[in-house]
């Protein structure tokens, strides 16, 4: 596996990293909460991450398809996330050769869903159900951990 491929694999496993704590004991009417009347609910916004995700991983296979899904019930659509940053992280770790440059898949899809899990965040703070900061420099972050079982928070502050 080449370096820059291993540091794929390492910013899908940020993205689990952040995106699950993001989402992490959000009740299941934050899906639908709007900050503004045009703004995206954190339900769609989660559902376009996995979208994002699903799109990372046709780009590496040679077969770019953009799908627009209409969001789960946020249990499920929590589900999804994962499922889908499994997938193109399975990719990754495979002998299967990629079909586009790792610095594309790291620019677009994978950023766009770094920045969406942001956004997550941001709203959860004006929903009033806010996460607490942490030194993400100190976590826990290994490549090919991209599920639910993140490991605690090593430093959080208010």
């Amino acid at each position: 596996m080449t370096d820059a491929r291993a540091l794929l694999r390492h910013a899908l496993a940020t993205l689990a990293y952040r995106g699950g704590k993001a989402i992490r004991n959000a009740p299941a009417s934050f899906a639908d909460y709007r900050c503004g009347e045009s703004s995206r609910t954190p339900g769609q916004i989660l559902a376009h991450i996995g979208d994002l995700m699903d799109w990372g991983l046709s780009i590496a296979q040679g077969q770019q398809k953009w799908q627009t899904s209409t969001p789960l019930a946020w249990e499920k659509e929590r589900e999804r996330f994962f499922a889908t940053l499994k997938n193109f992280d399975d990719y990754l770790a495979s002998e299967q050769p990629l079909q586009a440059p790792v610095e594309k898949l790291l620019q677009g899809p994978v950023a766009d869903a770094l920045t969406h899990t942001g956004q997550i965040a941001m709203l959860r703070r004006l929903a009033g159900i806010p996460i607490k900061g942490e030194s993400y420099f100190a976590a826990e972050i290994t490549a090919g951990r991209v599920g639910q079982d993140q490991p605690p928070p090593r430093r959080e502050f208010d």
